[in-house]
């Protein structure tokens, strides 16, 4: 079964407001795109949704900016309610000097350009005709460490490192992902 445009394009948006979300630090969305009940894997990071934000937090709210940019996206569906997908991203991450989770991103004593090229493997479900993440697996296909020469955050303009507050123009994009 290919799924209807609607069903597409129902799971398309949550996969790029999840990208959003972790860029913007919006962490309180993640309760409208996952099912209470999924699970989370990607690197260092597993367990429940709840989970993984907490985890999720301890890696991206030190990192000065972050961008996810979502590739081509695969949809599986077996039958009305169940939708496999796999999405390309690529994720770029400001890290700072002192960055205090090493496991995820060494500290350099200096800033530097995290990359990571991976692919996020999801099973959607539609409960109560609604679809949600109840699962998902990243994947890491590469990463590199870039090194930024000259930087000097105090010249950077206002915003440059991505707005994680209520002055992000964004925000009522998203209002509805935000309850």
């Amino acid at each position: 079964m290919n799924g209807s445009l609607e069903d597409r394009a129902a799971i398309a948006d949550i996969i790029a407001a999840y990208a959003h979300a972790i860029d913007r630090r919006r962490w309180k969305m993640m309760e409208s795109l996952f099912h209470d009940d999924a699970q989370f894997q990607f690197g260092t990071v597993l367990g429940d949704w709840r989970g993984f934000v907490e985890q999720a937090r301890a890696i991206i709210d030190p990192c000065l900016a972050t961008q996810h940019q979502l590739g081509q996206v695969q949809f599986g569906f077996h039958g009305d309610s169940i939708c496999h997908t796999e999405t390309y991203m690529t994720a770029m991450h400001t890290i700072p000097a002192g960055y205090p989770v090493p496991d995820v991103f060494p500290d350099k004593g200096t800033v530097y350009s995290a990359v990571i090229a991976g692919r996020y493997v999801d099973r959607f479900e539609r409960r109560d005709g609604e679809w949600r993440i109840a699962q998902r697996t990243g994947l890491y296909d590469w990463r590199e460490f870039r090194k930024v020469d000259g930087v000097d955050l105090s010249e950077m303009p206002e915003g440059s490192c991505g707005y994680h507050d209520a002055r992000d123009p964004s925000t009522p994009v998203v209002q509805r992902w935000l309850g």
